[in-house]
């Protein structure tokens, strides 16, 4: 039995050191697509990183000690250039300095000062570098910094992994922070819907909602009908269901402001158009992460329609 598991165990062995491989590699192309995306919208400027001293470019797993470190410089080079890259061979092995009276080895992880005589020492007449890069294997991908050598500035550091899961993650927590600090401050979320229903009923109308609750499910808000009724003002409720693709259930009642100026000025109720108050059920399905919907809108005037909702429009909601 013992036996069988060490020979299964041994199959499996090159099948995880060729996955892990497969991982690092997209790792590096995400490194590459982020960073050339930042030198091109101007997050990095390339004449301050440059030149660059890449001290680091370690693997993790004995299959990839071969391959990643030439990898991992194929990758800066192709966002820097190679005449901006210099390669600190002695930055990972011990570090000996001899002086008059004095002798140091530095076997521990280099600082800025030592990265800078290093390079005080190769560079020749060489203008000093600027940066110094870490771009080593993770187990789930790669990590990269960049740290400025003057003053120890942080330049850039993100952990890599094919998917881009940790950035995305990262984001997620940022942004539920960033809605607990709305809430705190108190303020406002508001959305804008235009809901249009041409078939078989007609329906038009423009909602502004507010988002509230615990977990921002519930909007409320003002809503203004051009058609069912006619000239309609009111309020408005919906609930989200995030697992139901964030479908939006709620209703409105509008008050049909001819009716009510006519019935003000005849001292009787009278009926204009459309009946003093209206109630409709609305229905809306968002169209995956776009800015259209589906809406179904069912109203007590016997109007049922099918139609279109633009969420949180623009003056031109088809203009980016």
């Amino acid at each position: 039995m013992l036996f069988r598991q060490l020979a299964l165990l041994a199959a499996l062995l090159p099948a995880v050191a060729l996955a892990q491989r497969d991982t690092s590699r997209e790792a590096l192309a995400r490194v590459e697509e982020t960073l050339t995306l930042r030198l091109e919208e101007g997050g990095i400027t390339l004449k301050d990183v440059t030149p660059a001293m890449v001290v680091s470019v370690s693997p993790a797993f004995e299959e990839s000690r071969a391959w990643f470190p030439a990898a991992a410089l194929q990758t800066l080079v192709r966002v820097f250039g190679s005449a901006a890259l210099r390669s600190c061979e002695a930055c990972m092995a011990s570090r000996l300095y001899v002086e008059e009276g004095r002798l140091e080895q530095f076997t521990t992880a280099l600082g800025s000062a030592e990265i800078i005589r290093l390079d005080e020492n190769a560079r020749g007449k060489a203008p000093p570098a600027r940066v110094a890069i870490w771009l080593d294997e993770t187990p789930e991908g790669v990590s990269l910094r960049i740290i400025d050598l003057h003053n120890s500035r942080i330049v850039f550091v993100q952990n890599f992994d094919p998917g881009l899961t940790e950035m995305a993650r990262t984001r997620r927590n940022f942004t539920l922070t960033e809605e607990l600090e709305r809430r705190a401050r108190g303020d406002s979320l508001t959305h804008t819907f235009l809901d249009v229903t041409m078939y078989p009923g007609q329906h038009v109308s423009l909602d502004w909602t507010e988002q509230w609750g615990d977990t921002n499910a519930n909007l409320a808000g003002l809503s203004v009908s051009i058609y069912d009724p006619l000239v309609g003002v009111g309020g408005s409720y919906y609930r989200v269901i995030p697992n139901a693709m964030n479908l939006m259930v709620g209703g409105k009642i509008l008050l049909s402001v001819p009716t009510a100026i006519a019935s003000g000025i005849s001292g009787t109720p009278t009926q204009v158009l459309d009946p003093l108050l209206t109630g409709v059920f609305v229905l809306r399905v968002p169209i995956a992460s776009s800015n259209y919907g589906v809406t179904f809108t069912a109203s007590t005037n016997g109007r049922i329609g099918i139609g279109i909702s633009l969420l949180n429009i623009t003056a031109l909601p088809f203009l980016p």
